[in-house]
């Protein structure tokens, strides 16, 4: 495989409308698209994102054109590690894969995947693999790209459960009777949501850090990877919190703004000295109603996989605060 970059490699579709067509480029980071997105993209899959996460090699960019509305209408990255024969979508991120513009037909989506995978053959990369992002972010377009790659011969190789909360409706009205009751201990016991300020993450990090250990859990992110994030990106990421009647903290979240309409919980943590209060529950009640004042259509509460399976106590767990299973595929070629 070649490591010099090509920048801005230009392509027709020749099986779709000759008004698309690819815009390749092959280097050490990604580039800002030449036309503007004709969707939000999400906030993993934007480039100044993209070029954050730790990596050596070569990222393979595909922005597929519309010149009539001249609009980038769909965004692929893979990343290949030098010398190597596989490529990753993400590198370092819960996702990656193809997002794409309301409307775009199937033949146009097809003749994109075909192009992006016959320019990755031609520069000796062998296998593709591909996390994409759960269906609730966007039902139709998940739908149409899993038939598109399914019929591309790509395998589903890993079908994750993931759990959202959907903002529209009441919190406490899906709770089941044993939650509603420790969200109701919580609030007698005068515990308080909060919004905390972004220095306070040394503290949180420490705080998400223990709470993770006493559960058997791995390390979060480190404290530079996570204040680098929040300085980057200062308002798509938030600090949460659950305070006691003495003000200490009983339960901490960063949640992370995927989009304009979907919240995602990155990290929830409680110590298991606050098992009788559950103040994740309220933890959870807070960022809701946070959601949902700011126009969020969706609060993502993440999958129940561990690498051994499926998580049950966990999955159970979402399901009685009123999580909504849907799908997260992961494919490979």
């Amino acid at each position: 495989m070649s490591s010099a970059p090509v920048l801005f490699h230009w392509f027709s579709l020749a099986a779709a409308d000759s008004r698309y067509g690819v815009r390749l480029h092959v280097g050490p980071t990604v580039p800002a698209p030449l036309w503007p997105f004709a969707f939000e993209p999400f906030l993993f899959l934007r480039p100044e994102h993209l070029n954050l996460q730790p990596f050596e090699g070569e990222i393979f960019t595909f922005y597929l054109e519309d010149s009539k509305t001249q609009q980038t209408v769909a965004q692929w990255h893979e990343f290949v590690v030098a010398g190597a024969e596989v490529a990753h979508s993400p590198w370092q991120a819960p996702f990656g894969s193809v997002q794409l513009a309301a409307g775009l037909d199937k033949a146009t989506l097809r003749a994109f995947v075909e192009a992006a995978r016959t320019e990755l053959a031609q520069r000796g990369i062998r296998q593709i693999r591909l996390k994409s992002y759960p269906f609730a972010y966007d039902p139709a377009a998940s739908a149409l790209l899993t038939d598109v790659l399914v019929h591309q011969d790509f395998r589903v190789t890993l079908a994750e459960l993931n759990n959202q909360l959907p903002l529209a409706r009441d919190f406490r009205a899906h709770l089941v009777t044993a939650q509603e009751l420790r969200l109701k201990r919580c609030h007698r016991a005068g515990f308080v949501f909060e919004q905390e300020s972004p220095l306070l993450l040394t503290p949180a990090h420490a705080f998400i850090s223990a709470c993770r250990r006493e559960k058997g859990h791995s390390e979060p992110l480190s404290l530079e990877r996570l204040q680098e994030l929040f300085a980057k990106f200062p308002r798509d990421h938030f600090l949460f919190s659950i305070r006691d009647a003495a003000g200490e903290w009983a339960a901490l979240a960063i949640v992370v703004q995927i989009s304009s309409k979907v919240l995602y919980s990155f990290y929830l943590a409680s110590p298991l000295s606050y098992n009788l209060f559950s103040p994740v529950v309220m933890l959870l009640e807070g960022i809701h109603g946070f959601g949902r004042a700011n126009g969020h259509r969706l609060l993502d509460i993440g999958t129940s996989t561990l690498p051994t399976g499926l998580n049950a106590s966990l999955l159970a767990f979402k399901r009685h605060i009123g999580g909504v299973p849907g799908l997260k595929l992961t494919f490979e070629i």
